[in-house]
Parts: structure tokens; C-alpha cells; sequence
């Protein structure tokens, strides 16, 4: 399909092949994506459940105040990994081949986890996809920032239908591999993500050639006589945490604090990194000083909404009445809620930012609304509390699970957006980097919160966890008028 792209006065039109309005070769990463977050999210559907459930059950028998705290550093340590991707497409092999070999590992880190029985079985898998994962987010995002131009209003609708298939793959994956696991079991369910990943590398193969020449060059080449020192450093990091490891400070306990620290000290070095660096200009500079309120912001949303993986589950395995006609739905299957809602809700917010253009609210107004409604979201938990044991109807949690839909369309895809086109020039994959440790801090939080989760006393948690999240949101509108003053022309 051809279209004439709609761009600013002043900029000429042109004829191109378009996908869904967007430039074609969006199809390639919404494609990989899609596969990618098949296997993600087809493996996180089952995860806690396979950590906590008892040996007789298939699980490893982890307390399930430790398996929370797991899957938090686990899915923090994923968007720590953004750092290690964007580096190493900015100074060594630029986003586009980043993103194919991340793919690979991710991969391998679903092989590992089906065939590697026990809990050598689990960390290796989960270090490998951490690390991957990094790797294909934050390099997926960049190339896609790189089919549009600096004053395409697209944009946002374009990564909203990128986001599409994001939550494509999140919807099919828990599906498969929950009705895979209680049918066969665990480990067949953690096969069949390995077999997304693949197809998803081999549908990639096929279209990266035709991928713009600014996702395959590397904006910051390394010195050859620095990389000796780089390999060294990393030596000396994987030391450190064996031996953290080995001498028993860092443990299964404390693991979700330990990344929730790490990211935070992570965090605050880039934008030191960034702010101090003499190669940005005097707007690139004040344009990075607007995004910490929102980062903060974004901090604060994850933190509730990635609970997901943690609270929601233990919310869907022990108190939501899971019978439908007779048939007990699979506890993965919630996991593909979300999902069903942004795909239907994607293409309408995409279609109102499309129609409003100009008009629609500044994306500071946007975090903050993000934030208020992912606080309503907890307060609607409160109704519910008492109900006891699966006493919860199902569509009790699809409304509320609605109501997070909303919140993510306000801030996820907006965010992506927004990292690329607040980036300095040479920092621009690194600065994808640092939206996805907001999203790391954030998601750390949420293992180390889940921890305070107690089903016989829920009211205080949600009733806490929720004001919190709208007065952040609050803070975030009294500030904008000072933010937008600060992106100096961006949205």
C-alpha cells in the first residue's frame, strides 16, 4: 500500500509504502517484537507460580515472599540490561545488529529454562533472558525511533502501533504456555516460549536489510584502545558478583533491594553522564533536565503496575474465583487481561493523538494522568477485600485491569516516544536506556512492595499504594508548566 505522508507545513510529501500509515519497515521490528514479548511474557505467566508451587506440583516449593522479591529483581535486572544494550549499540555494533544477537540469547535463556531441571535451571534462564531482553528493548525502541523524522507527527501513533505488537505477543504467550503447563507441566510450557523466540529471529533475518541506514551506524564508536579496558571492567563486575554471591551477601532475599539499588546509583550516573558530557548542546541539555520529573513519575507508576507479576498473581492463584462453567481458567491466563485491552485501546489512542496532533495534551500531562489512574487502580481493589478465599468474581480484576490498560496508554508508548525525541544526539540510544531504568527501579520496587502484601489484611496496601501514586501524579501537573519550558519545543 502506498500513501502520501502527512508531515508539518513546509516539508514536502512524498509517496511510500506504508504500514498501517507508518513507514513499512515498522513491520519487521513490530514483527521481532512481537515474538519477543511472546516469550516473555508466555515465561513471566508461569514463573512465580513454577517458583512458589510445591515439588509434588511441578514448582521448586520458594516461601512466596522470596519468589516475589525474585520476580522483582528479575524483571528489574531485565531494564537494568537496557544500559549493557544501548552501550553496546552506541559504541560498538549500533541498535539494529544489537538487537538481532540480544534475540539469540533470549532465546538461549528459554532453552536453558526448559531443559536445565531445578534452580541451576531457573538462574540460568533468567540471567540469560534478563540480559537479552535488555539488549532487544532498548534497541528495538531506538530503530523504531529511527523511520521517522524529528517533526513527523506520526510518531506517537507509530510507536502506539508498535505497542501493538508488543501486547500481541503478551496476550498469545500466557495463553499457550498456561494451558501447556497445566496440561504438561512446567518445563513444556517455558519450550513453547523458546519456540516463539525463534520464529520471531527468523521473520527478523528476512527484513533487517531493509532497515534505515541510522539503525545500523554506531553514533559513538568506541576507541580500539579503550575496548581492553571495557572487557576488563566487566570481568571485574561478573567477579564481584560471584563473590557477593559465594560469601553470602547477595542472596535470594535480598536480591530485589540489591537491583533496586544498583539501578537507582545506575540511574543518577547517566544523567550525570549525560548532563556533564561537552558534546550535547545548551537545548539537548535543558530537554534532559525536563525528563527527570517524569522519570520520577514513571518510577512511581511501574512500581504499582508491574505488580502484575507478583501481587495480581498471588491475587488470581489464591482469592479470584477462576471457574468458568465447570472449567478451572489456568492462573497464567490473567496475565493475558491486559493484553486483550491494549490491543483493542492502542489503535484508538493512536488514532486520538493521530486526530488531535497539535492539540493533544503535552506528554507531562500525560505521565501525570498515567499516574492518578494507576492509583485509582489500587483503590478498586478495596471493594473486593474480605471476599476470602477465591471469593473475587473474575470480572472484578478484568475492571480493574481495565483501568490499568488506560494508565499504560498514557504513559508506556508515550514514554518510548518521548526518550527519542528528548536525546541528545550522541546519546540517542542511551537515553532509550534511561526511560527502561525507570521502568527497572520501578519494577524492582514492586518485587520488594509485594513483599508487605498479606491477602487477609489488603485494605491498608492498596489504600497506601494507591494515594501514593496519585499524589505523585498531582506533583508531576504543579511542575509541568517549569518541564515544558525545559524540552524547549518538544510535546
Amino acid at each position: 500500500m502506498t500513501t502520501e505522508t502527512a508531515l508539518p507545513p513546509g516539508v514536502p510529501t512524498k509517496k511510500e509504502r506504508t504500514f498501517f500509515g507508518q513507514p513499512f519497515a515498522l513491520v519487521h521490528i513490530f514483527g521481532v517484537e512481537m515474538w519477543e514479548r511472546f516469550s516473555f511474557y508466555g515465561m513471566q505467566g508461569i514463573l512465580l507460580l513454577y517458583m512458589f508451587y510445591t515439588v509434588a506440583e511441578g514448582g521448586l516449593g520458594i516461601p512466596k515472599p522470596v519468589a516475589v522479591g525474585i520476580v522483582g529483581a528479575y524483571g528489574g535486572s531485565v531494564y537494568l540490561a537496557t544500559i549493557l544494550g544501548a552501550w553496546l549499540a552506541d559504541r560498538l555494533l549500533g541498535s539494529e545488529r544489537t538487537l538481532f544477537y540480544a534475540a539469540i540469547v533470549v532465546m538461549a535463556g528459554h532453552i536453558a529454562l526448559s531443559l536445565i531441571p531445578g534452580v541451576p535451571g531457573l538462574a540460568a534462564g533468567l540471567i540469560l533472558i534478563a540480559l537479552g531482553s535488555g539488549g532487544v528493548k532498548a534497541n528495538a525502541t531506538s530503530v523504531v525511533g529511527t523511520l521517522y523524522g524529528e517533526k513527523d507527527i506520526r510518531r506517537d501513533a507509530g510507536f502506539s502501533i508498535f505497542y501493538l505488537g508488543i501486547n500481541l505477543g503478551a496476550f498469545l504467550g500466557p495463553l499457550l504456555t498456561g494451558l501447556l503447563q497445566t496440561s504438561f507441566g512446567f518445563h513444556v510450557g517455558f519450550g513453547v516460549a523458546a519456540v516463539g523466540m525463534a520464529i520471531g529471529l527468523i521473520q527478523y533475518s528476512f527484513g533487517r536489510r531493509s532497515l534505515p541506514p541510522e539503525a545500523k551506524t554506531v553514533p559513538n564508536p568506541l576507541p580500539r584502545k579503550h575496548r581492553l579496558i571495557m572487557v576488563g571492567v566487566a570481568v571485574g563486575v561478573m567477579v564481584l558478583i560471584v563473590a557477593a554471591v559465594l560469601i553470602g551477601v547477595l542472596n535470594a532475599d535480598n536480591l530485589a533491594d540489591a537491583v533496586a539499588i544498583v539501578t537507582l546509583a545506575a540511574s543518577i550516573a547517566y544523567f550525570v553522564i549525560i548532563l556533564s558530557s561537552k558534546r550535547i548542546t545548551s537545548v539537548e541539555r535543558k530537554r534532559v533536565f525536563s525528563f527527570i520529573p517524569m522519570f520520577i513519575t514513571s518510577v512511581a507508576f511501574w512500581s504499582l503496575y508491574q505488580q502484575q507479576f507478583t501481587v495480581v498473581t498471588l491475587y488470581a492463584n489464591d482469592r479470584l474465583n477462576l471457574n468458568l462453567f465447570g472449567w478451572q481458567m489456568p492462573v497464567a491466563w490473567v496475565q493475558s487481561i491486559n493484553p486483550i485491552f491494549i490491543i483493542i485501546l492502542s489503535g484508538v489512542f493512536a488514532a486520538i493523538w493521530t486526530k488531535w496532533g497539535a492539540k493533544q495534551p503535552a506528554t507531562p500531562y500525560k505521565f501525570a494522568a498515567a499516574a492518578v489512574v494507576m492509583g485509582l487502580a489500587f483503590l478498586l481493589f478495596i471493594p473486593f477485600s474480605g471476599t476470602g478465599a477465591h471469593g473475587t468474581p473474575l470480572l472484578a480484576l478484568v475492571g480493574i485491569l481495565f483501568v490499568f490498560t488506560i494508565a499504560e496508554l498514557l504513559l508506556s508508548p508515550v514514554g518510548l516516544s518521548l526518550s527519542t525525541k528528548l536525546a541528545p544526539k550522541v546519546f540517542h540510544t542511551q537515553m532509550v536506556a534511561l526511560f527502561f531504568l525507570s521502568i527497572a527501579l520501578g519494577t524492582a520496587l514492586s518485587g520488594i512492595l509485594a513483599g508487605f502484601y498479606n491477602e487477609n489484611d489488603e485494605v491498608p496496601y492498596f489504600g497506601i499504594s494507591g494515594l501514593v501514586a496519585i499524589g505523585v501524579g498531582a506533583a508531576l501537573v504543579a511542575v509541568t508548566p517549569w518541564v515544558r519550558r525545559m524540552m524547549s519545543g518538544v510535546r
